[in-house]
């Protein structure tokens, strides 16, 4: 089914999948890393079609491959370090790309960041999440952890003991029927959490709409519904954000309860659209999704008073690793959004969340809009990409590198 966002519908979207040969020593090893490139979400232009900006995108992915050790600092480093560097040279660098919006640059460049560190563990034998458990420097992160280091600060924080299983998410478009494919959710594979794709503009009709989607989850059986709302930037500010959460308790108390946060509901550049949110998360926590695009972003959240992040392995993995890290330390919550992934790009984010605390565990929508995607994957992972029970479930055994030979 199409997945509508404020900025578009996506029926359409290219499939990046990257290759990295990695040298550990006298070990080598190759690694993958896979995207969506879904223009519509990371560059909501109106003036370019689809067509136009996924060809942008294919060619950004070409030339990060064809000049991926320049781009990673021409030089061994840690993992970590290495997709660091990919970032700023990508986002932050001098170098003119043909794609101007930093958030499409961060996703092209994600499946490399992956396989980077897919291929590291792979030739060590080893999880790349546990590449943090001996004090290492690294420059290109330390520095966001003030007496730790960054090696320290992301080893503390990760999970002894790596999650399994997850509950599932269904992503609620504004105009969905809640008696077709959602009540099938409900009733045959147990989903009990909804992401609510809202207006943003029309408080009382969304706030109408959120109460809807929790009444009709309960009448399905749902003993107690968990609520994300997501109007995708598209509301005006966070005073709009505060009407629609007094309209929707005033609706419905039981509904107004059962939302767990608010992801991203204004513009995504924060600097721009800059906004107290203190009123706004003494009633619900409001996390930061597009806007984070780069860590020098992170102080200026928190100045804002956003409660926490909302993070996506489409950002890049070491951003998105730094970033949960300097969360933690600053007591911000950390959830992981999704970007319909499919297969590979499906078990990237799930093992992230598998090791790093979560307030939704993750979500992975991918059965819901793009199932054949994952048929190659099948029927070995029948348990994370054919959900039941209302729940995502891992395999027991601990996979090398970041799972692409499970």
């Amino acid at each position: 089914m199409p997945l509508r966002l404020s900025a578009g519908v996506i029926e359409r979207a290219t499939e990046a999948q990257a290759s990295v040969t990695v040298r550990v020593n006298d070990r080598e090893a190759t690694g993958r890393g896979s995207i969506y490139l879904s223009d519509v979400w990371a560059w909501p232009d109106p003036n370019l079609d689809h067509d136009h900006r996924d060809g942008k995108l294919r060619a950004l992915c070409d030339a990060i491959a064809g000049d991926l050790v320049a781009l990673c600092g021409g030089e061994p480093a840690h993992p970590l370090s290495l997709g660091l560097r990919l970032h700023d040279a990508v986002c932050e660098g001098d170098q003119a790309w043909d794609v101007p919006s930093i958030l499409a640059r961060a996703m092209c460049l994600s499946p490399f960041d992956a396989a980077i560190h897919d291929a590291a563990g792979l030739a060590l034998g080893i999880s790349a999440f546990d590449f943090y458990t001996e004090d290492d420097p690294l420059p290109e992160a330390d520095s966001w952890f003030d007496g730790d280091g960054a090696c320290a600060s992301i080893g503390a924080f990760m999970l002894t003991q790596p999650r399994k299983e997850f509950e599932v998410w269904w992503a609620v478009s504004k105009d969905e029927s809640l008696d077709g494919a959602f009540a099938n959710a409900v009733r045959e594979r147990g989903y009990r959490c909804f992401k609510l794709k809202t207006t943003g503009r029309d408080i009382e009709s969304d706030a109408l709409r959120t109460a809807e989607v929790y009444r009709a989850a309960r009448s399905l059986g749902t003993a107690r519904p968990r609520l994300v709302v997501d109007s995708n930037e598209a509301t005006p500010d966070a005073a709009a954000v505060l009407s629609y959460l007094h309209c929707l308790r005033a609706v419905d108390e039981d509904a107004f309860a059962a939302v767990d946060y608010l992801e991203q509901p204004t513009g995504r550049d924060i600097q721009t659209h800059r906004f107290d949110w203190r009123d706004v998360t003494a009633l619900k926590p409001v996390v930061l999704d597009e806007g984070l695009t780069s860590l020098s972003l992170l102080p200026e959240a928190l100045a804002q008073g956003w409660s926490g992040l909302a993070l996506k392995t489409c950002k890049g993995h070491s951003t998105a690793l730094t970033a949960a890290a300097w969360a933690n330390r600053n007591n911000m919550l950390i959830s992981l959004q999704d970007l319909t992934n499919p297969g590979l790009a499906a078990i990237h984010a799930a093992l992230f969340a598998a090791h790093v605390p979560m307030i939704n565990g993750v979500e992975l929508n991918s059965p819901q809009f793009t199932p054949a995607a994952n048929q190659a994957w099948q029927p070995r992972l029948g348990g994370l990409l054919q959900p039941t029970g209302g729940v995502h479930r891992l395999p027991d055994a601990k996979p090398c590198g970041l799972g692409s030979q499970m």
